[in-house]
């Protein structure tokens, strides 16, 4: 029944979305010359899939964990689209595709060996990952691997429809800050 919902209002979210997206995407294409971020993440059952953003760091910056990214690396249009949480948009795109839900554990990265092995642990991988989720609205990002893992576990345990429109409703309204970028200059 969620994978419904999720497709659903990923849909009218991309729908409605549409003008919000485009002008985004012109912005982006002015800040950096290529608006939209793709990466490999670690999806469902530990397959890989890309994931889709809207880019908010420099082209020449490396791809790590957004913790491990330098503050200096965040273009101005990034500042404001991480703030918002704008930047998530696109990967409604990965929703509709079934590589993601619009509730779940956010995916990581394959070099994150120690977040792996946490979330091996308690069975993180047995569903999709998310955009949001009990984490997330609670500021827990993949800087804690233990805790996050913790956190998505009990998530996983304890969803229901009531929860996942509660997390959504908490990150609409903007609780949660996203994850953390160092503030030291790199």
């Amino acid at each position: 029944m969620l994978r419904i919902i999720d497709i659903f209002f990923a849909l009218l979210g991309l729908l409605a979305g549409s003008p919000l997206l485009l002008i985004i995407y012109v912005m982006g294409y002015f800040d950096t010359g290529s608006p939209l971020f793709f990466q490999e993440r670690v999806g469902i059952n530990k397959t890989a899939f890309t994931l889709v953003k809207f880019r908010t760091m420099k082209i020449e910056t490396v791809s790590v964990a957004s913790h491990l990214a330098s503050s200096s690396s965040i273009t101005n249009l990034g500042v404001f689209l991480r703030k918002t949480k704008l930047d998530e948009l696109p990967q409604l795109w990965n929703v509709v595709k079934g590589d993601m839900s619009l509730v779940g554990p956010r995916p990581n990265l394959f070099n994150q060996k120690e977040l792996i092995e946490a979330r091996e642990e308690v069975g993180v991988y047995d569903v999709r990952p998310g955009i949001t989720g009990l984490a997330q609205i609670n500021e827990i990002d993949m800087s804690t691997p233990q805790l996050l893992a913790k956190t998505d576990a009990q998530m996983i345990l304890s969803m229901s429809l009531m929860n996942y429109f509660t997390y959504i409703f908490k990150t609409i309204t903007g609780k949660g800050a996203g994850d953390r970028v160092e503030s030291a200059k790199k």
